[in-house]
Parts: C-alpha cells; sequence; structure tokens
C-alpha cells in the first residue's frame, strides 16, 4: 500500500488541530481534544487490525470503543494538554502509516468484518478490505474531522 494520501490528510489535520483558538463546538458536539482522542483510538485499532491480518488473525474491526466518552476521557487524562495529544496523534499516525507502507498486497486484500457507527447510528455492517479501512481513514474520516476542526475556530 501507499500510505501518501493518508500522510497528507493527517498533516492537513494536525495543522487544523494546532490552530489557536479551538473552542466549543456549536452544536454540543466534541471539542478538539475529544477529536484527537477519537483518532488516536480508531488509528491503533486500525493498525491492530492490519498487524493481526499480517500476524495470521482473524480481527474484526469495531469502531464503538472509539465514540465511547468514558474511553475519550480516559485517553485525553492520560496527555498532557492539547499539545501532547496533538504529538501522540502525530507518532501515532506515522506508525499507521508505516504499517500501511509495508502491507502486503495480498495482506491489503483481506476481508475484515467491520461494524461502524456514526452519529449514533449504524453506518456500516459488512466485511471490508484492510486496504480499505485504511484508504476510508484517508479519504473520508480524517478530512470529516479536519473540518470539524476547523469548525471550532
Amino acid at each position: 500500500m501507499d500510505s501518501a494520501a493518508l500522510r497528507a490528510a493527517y498533516d492537513r489535520l494536525l495543522d487544523a488541530a494546532a490552530s489557536p483558538g479551538l473552542g466549543e463546538a456549536s452544536d454540543g458536539g466534541w471539542d478538539a481534544d475529544h477529536v484527537l482522542a477519537h483518532l488516536l483510538s480508531v488509528d491503533a485499532t486500525v493498525a491492530a487490525v492490519a498487524l493481526g491480518v499480517v500476524a495470521g488473525a482473524r480481527p474484526t474491526f469495531d469502531n464503538r470503543i472509539t465514540l465511547d466518552e468514558w474511553n475519550l476521557r480516559r485517553i485525553i487524562a492520560e496527555h498532557a494538554g492539547r499539545a501532547d495529544l496533538i504529538a501522540h496523534v502525530r507518532s501515532q499516525a506515522g506508525i499507521l502509516c508505516d504499517i500501511a507502507d509495508r502491507l502486503g498486497k495480498d495482506a491489503a486484500a483481506v476481508l475484515v468484518p467491520s461494524i461502524l457507527f456514526s452519529g449514533g447510528e449504524l453506518a456500516l455492517d459488512q466485511p471490508l478490505s484492510v486496504e480499505g479501512l485504511i484508504d476510508g481513514l484517508a479519504g473520508d474520516h480524517v478530512p470529516r474531522h479536519t473540518q470539524q476542526l476547523l469548525d471550532l475556530r
């Protein structure tokens, strides 16, 4: 796989996350720290799925834990502020991209049972390839959260 698109998406997101004056969401949604904690959780989950496939396991992808308020607060509390969260997202995104770059064609094509929730609603309940999970981050997930951060200015 080629992680260039994912790396570029994360560069834009990290620039947005570092913007001064990010406040609360006008719709009562997540603040910047919650968005960053969510991304840390998603990236770790996708990396675990990809590495599980490489190891010969039959992992599943389920994003519900990445949306769980208790889990997000726990992740936020483990960091010494926004700058620390941003640094961790940068590091972990790099790890995920490195994993993607090293995935062979066969591993990238493995279908993984996937459950995705968005806005409290089931958005997907079907197998996705590992490549599809990673490409979905680059093409939709990370850009959507980048815009979410920009809307907090």
